[in-house]
């Protein structure tokens, strides 16, 4: 069994509250800064993993509303450098981009279906699959892993990178997209080890949050 002191700890979180979660819509690479809530939601986000522990390392998407919440973070912990990863970028999502939910489920009701029921499975024009996005984000992780063993990584991205991501760690095959949740603003912790690989100990920790809006869609 691996001393706790061997491990590396890796807290996921997911950025905080756009414009784009607010009017329900598709955000991909659009590149949405931070709300007045969001704002809120990551200060207590940071204050909340202040409390919790020492981390080593920042790392993020290069989106303004990623990049926003771990330079918040980074604040309160003494100024950790905060580094940006393409690896860790909102996946793209072609025509969708910018969209209105409601208004893709009309356009494109196969798309649509296939989004709600099976996203692993939807390839759009000029886009990522959810696929291409796990094998990116994975590989990005695993690198940063090797490299910072026995530390504390902070790594702050987006819903459709966070989830496929902890899928890949934890081996969930497909159908996963569904059966995990992140909201806005949340924090999960992964830990690994060389001999046992990641173990998911903390998934979707809200508790510091006053409000947010759940997207089941």
């Amino acid at each position: 069994m691996a001393n706790p002191a061997e491990t590396t700890k890796i807290i996921l979180v997911r950025h905080g509250e756009c414009e784009g979660n607010v009017e329900g819509l598709f955000r991909g690479r659009s590149d949405f800064p931070l709300n007045k809530n969001g704002v809120r939601q990551a200060q207590s986000l940071a204050e909340e993993i202040a409390n919790l522990e020492r981390v080593d390392f920042i790392f993020t998407s290069p989106l303004k509303r990623a990049l926003e919440t771990a330079q918040i973070i980074s604040q309160r912990m003494g100024n950790i450098p905060v580094t940006a990863l393409q690896g860790f970028t909102n996946i793209s999502l072609g025509p969708w981009e910018g969209r209105k939910k409601k208004e893709i489920m009309q356009e494109y009701p196969e798309e649509w279906s296939l989004w709600i029921k099976s996203p692993e499975r939807l390839k759009l024009p000029n886009a990522e699959s959810i696929s291409d996005v796990q094998k990116r984000a994975f590989s990005t992780l695993e690198f940063l892993v090797q490299k910072h063993r026995e530390k504390t990584l902070l790594i702050v991205s987006h819903r459709a990178v966070l989830k496929p991501l902890i899928a890949a760690c934890i081996q969930i095959s497909d159908p996963y997209f569904w059966r995990i949740h992140v909201d806005t603003a949340s924090y999960s912790i992964i830990v690994h080890d060389e001999a046992r690989g990641y173990c998911l100990t903390l998934l979707n920790q809200t508790k510091h949050l006053e409000n947010f809006t759940s997207e089941w869609v």
